[in-house]
C-alpha cells in the first residue's frame, strides 16, 4: 500500500486554536517529516500526500449511554498512565456533545444519560466543537473509518519509553513546563524523529503551541505504527456506537 508518488505518509494531528497542526512523515524515508496548519479536518484527509493513516488527539465514537468513569478506551489507558492520567478526559454521551454551545444544558444531558450521573468538565466541554467536527466527516465519509484512528499523546510517550509514562507534565498551571517539552523531545528523538526537524519547529506556526507540536508528532509515531500493524489498542476489543463509529485509543 502507498500513497502519493510511491511514499507512504502518515499525518498525525493535534487539535489547536482555530484548527488542527498536522505532523506529515513518509513511512518510506524519501521525504523528510513536515508540517501543515489546517482549519479544517477535512482539509487533512485531502492532503496531497494523501496520508494512509492519521491519527488525530480527539475521540472518536460516541456512546448512547455511559457506564462508569468513561468509555472503555479511557478507563483502559488510564490505568498505566500514572500521574499522567488526568489528561485523558471522560467524553460524555452523543447527546451530551452535541450540545457544544451550552455547558449547563450539557452537562444535564451528560447526568441524565451517565450511570453513575456524571457532569461535564469544562476541559472536555472545549473539545466538542471538535468532537462534532469529526465525528460528522466520518460519518459522512465512511471511507475514512479505515484512514483516521483516534490516539492521544500521552498514551504515545508512554510506548516510547517502554511502559512507563512521562516523569513530567508538559503543562504547570496552564503554562508550558520547558523540562516536560524536553524530556517529550528526547523521547521523540530516541524514537526516530530528527532532532533537527525538533528544533527547527521549537516555535511551531501560530497559532498552535509547542506542546501541540510535539503532541502532533506523537500521533504521528503512532499512525506509523498502525500502518505497520504494531499499535497496541484500547481496549484489545473495542465497541462501535450507533454509527459505527469504533471507540478505541491506540498508539
Amino acid at each position: 500500500m502507498t500513497g502519493a508518488a510511491g511514499s507512504r505518509w502518515v499525518a498525525g494531528v493535534d487539535g489547536c486554536p482555530g484548527g488542527w497542526i498536522t505532523v506529515l512523515v513518509d513511512d518510506s524515508g524519501a521525504h523528510a517529516p513536515r508540517v501543515e496548519l489546517r482549519t479544517a479536518f477535512a482539509d487533512i484527509v485531502d492532503l496531497s500526500e494523501q496520508p494512509l493513516v492519521i491519527g488525530v488527539d480527539m475521540p472518536i465514537g460516541l456512546p448512547d449511554r455511559l457506564a462508569g468513569p468513561g468509555r472503555a478506551c479511557e478507563v483502559a489507558v488510564r490505568k498505566g498512565l500514572g500521574a499522567r492520567q488526568s489528561s485523558v478526559f471522560s467524553i460524555p454521551a452523543r447527546a451530551a456533545v452535541m450540545e457544544s454551545d451550552d455547558y449547563r444544558r450539557a452537562c444535564a444531558i451528560a447526568a441524565e444519560k451517565s450511570e453513575p450521573p456524571r457532569k461535564v468538565s469544562k476541559q472536555a466541554f472545549h473539545l466538542f466543537p471538535k468532537i462534532k467536527e469529526i465525528d460528522a466527516l466520518l460519518r459522512d465519509r465512511t471511507d475514512l473509518r479505515a484512514r483516521v484512528f483516534e490516539t492521544h499523546p500521552e498514551v504515545c510517550f508512554m510506548h516510547m519509553n517502554g511502559g512507563a509514562p512521562a516523569l513530567l507534565p508538559k503543562k504547570v498551571k496552564s503554562r508550558p513546563n520547558p523540562e516536560g517539552l524536553e524530556e517529550r523531545r528526547a523521547l521523540l528523538i530516541a524514537a526516530g524523529f530528527p532532532a533537527a526537524f525538533l528544533e527547527a519547529h521549537r516555535k511551531p506556526p501560530k497559532p498552535a503551541a509547542a506542546d501541540d507540536f510535539l503532541d502532533a508528532c506523537a500521533t504521528a509515531w503512532s499512525a506509523r505504527r498502525i500502518l505497520n500493524g504494531q499499535a497496541v489498542c484500547y481496549p484489545n476489543s473495542p465497541q462501535c456506537d450507533a454509527f459505527g463509529l469504533e471507540m478505541a485509543i491506540r498508539a
